[in-house]
């Protein structure tokens, strides 16, 4: 992992819950941090490239939308793993994906317009993968975390 000095920590604290709504979101960063526009632009594609950034941008409650989300859990062979995720990556409305230790070993997010799209989806994820055990969790209760990570 590269080493990041005090300035990509600086940027890094900036963006992660106060990235500014403007029109040049990176200069307002780099006038703030007393840094140049062009700096903070080669550092962020840097952090992006190195995977520290996994991506940049806004978090919204999907039901505020008149979106439904959901957490899904997938029961996939060790060998599958690759492949299942990166077929759900292909859709649109699945924010994440990761890995868990547990017979349920693949999890991931689904947002859409509605419950049913998901149901569709999810059935063509197990079809495409030949993964016939993923189970849909769909929230009951929203509970949002600030996630700040003094870095």
């Amino acid at each position: 992992m590269p080493i990041l000095d005090d300035t990509d920590r600086e940027i890094l604290n900036r963006i992660q819950s106060d990235f500014p709504i403007t029109p040049e979101p990176f200069r307002t960063v780099a006038d703030d941090l007393g840094l140049t526009h062009d700096d903070v632009l080669r550092r962020v594609a840097r952090l992006k490239e190195a995977g520290i950034i996994r991506r940049i941008g806004g978090n919204f409650f999907p039901d505020k939308l008149g979106y439904v989300s959901t957490l899904c859990a997938a029961r996939v062979p060790k060998e599958k793993v690759s492949d299942f995720a990166e077929a759900v990556n292909r859709y649109p409305g699945v924010t994440h994906n990761y890995q868990r230790d547990n017979h349920f070993n693949v999890w991931f997010t689904f947002i859409a317009p509605s419950m049913e799209e998901i149901e569709e989806n999810l059935a063509k994820i197990s079809e495409e993968t030949g993964v016939p055990d993923i189970v849909n969790l769909p929230a009951t209760k929203v509970f949002k975390i600030r996630a700040q990570f003094d870095v």
